[in-house]
């Protein structure tokens, strides 16, 4: 047995409960892990209300790390006794023990703690995928300014101190003073507080009037309109979330008077379809966390039965870079 948070029914955070649920052993390609540590992200806050449906009852959550109890048939790359870490589907990763596909579940390296493990495999990989792989049609190079919103979030935290490491100019944003000295202080070469600001003309002041390279917005509805500004021609507009909600349909015209923009809407999970590609990215990952260049920060822990409050603390946007539920 063991215990696990479900929802019933899409709702609010109070549809978070804590129950005990049956744990069977692994099939052909699964593994079962008892987890040490669980991330929270926002894409747990959109499978619980629904906006991403799941089939009831539910257990949600994508992220975490802990040590493999058992392997199923076919699974190579891990082992009974492996430390582990992931950021996979199905959801299901707010509980002590599961059983899951191995696909997505990587060896944490021992220089990892299990803490920081569950805290940057969504993130990170997040991160990752959208510096390396999401990049506009002329490329990225060093000195390039871009522009990432909620900055002082956990995949902003990461994308501020990767950018740095690349040597990007990341401008970033966020809505309070405290979370762009944050930014700031791990790597930003800007920072705007967006509700005191006007992100675009800001944008324009600190790029001498020609705009960025790429936007990385996770923000959605509040932040569409004028990030289709802050662009250069050619530029690219790369979605990845919808923290204030999703975009309105838009002209596709638009983007030609804007100066021939591209636009993408993103998702880890097709990043991470493969085994080799889920490997590949997490190397890359673990490499620039184990050289210091990235540092996770975790800023909050919620015991999993404080479940509730860890979602509504996140829906609040009261929490900065990373949080954990702990066990």
């Amino acid at each position: 047995m063991s215990l696990a948070v479900q929802i019933r029914q899409h709702g609010g955070p109070e549809e978070l409960h804590l129950v005990d649920v049956a744990v069977g052993e692994p099939g052909p390609g699964e593994i079962r892990i008892r987890h040490h540590a669980i991330g929270l992200n926002v894409i747990d806050v959109y499978h619980r209300t629904g906006l991403y449906p799941l089939s009831m009852p539910a257990t949600i959550g994508m992220e975490a790390a802990g040590v493999v109890e058992a392997v199923g048939e076919g699974v190579t790359h891990l082992q009974v006794g492996d430390r582990a870490a992931y950021a996979s589907q199905p959801p299901g990763a707010y509980c002590e023990v599961r059983v899951m596909p191995a696909k997505c579940v990587c060896k944490l390296p021992d220089a990892i703690s299990f803490e920081t493990g569950a805290a940057m495999m969504l993130k990170g990989l997040t991160a990752q995928y959208l510096l390396k792989k999401t990049r506009p049609v002329e490329g990225l190079q060093p000195g390039d300014h871009v522009l990432f919103h909620a900055a002082a979030g956990g995949v902003g935290l990461i994308a501020c101190q990767w950018a740095k490491a690349l040597g990007l100019q990341l401008i970033a944003t966020a809505g309070t003073d405290a979370k762009c000295q944050l930014a700031l202080a791990n790597g930003a070469a800007h920072a705007i507080n967006y509700a005191t600001e006007d992100f675009a003309a800001r944008v324009k002041e600190i790029t001498g009037g020609k705009g960025v390279k790429v936007v990385y917005d996770s923000v959605g509805k509040d932040t569409w309109d004028k990030s289709l500004d802050c662009l250069r021609p050619f530029g690219l507009m790369a979605s990845f979330g919808n923290a204030s909600g999703p975009v309105a349909p838009f002209a596709p015209g638009a983007l030609g008077a804007k100066g021939s923009l591209y636009v993408t809407r993103q998702t880890l999970f097709s990043h991470i379809a493969t085994r080799e590609s889920t490997q590949a990215m997490a190397d890359d990952l673990f490499a620039v966390v184990a050289s210091g260049q990235v540092k996770i920060h975790i800023d909050q822990r919620y015991p999993l039965a404080e479940v509730q409050q860890a979602h509504r603390d996140l829906e609040a946007r009261k929490t900065t870079g990373s949080t954990i539920l702990t066990l």
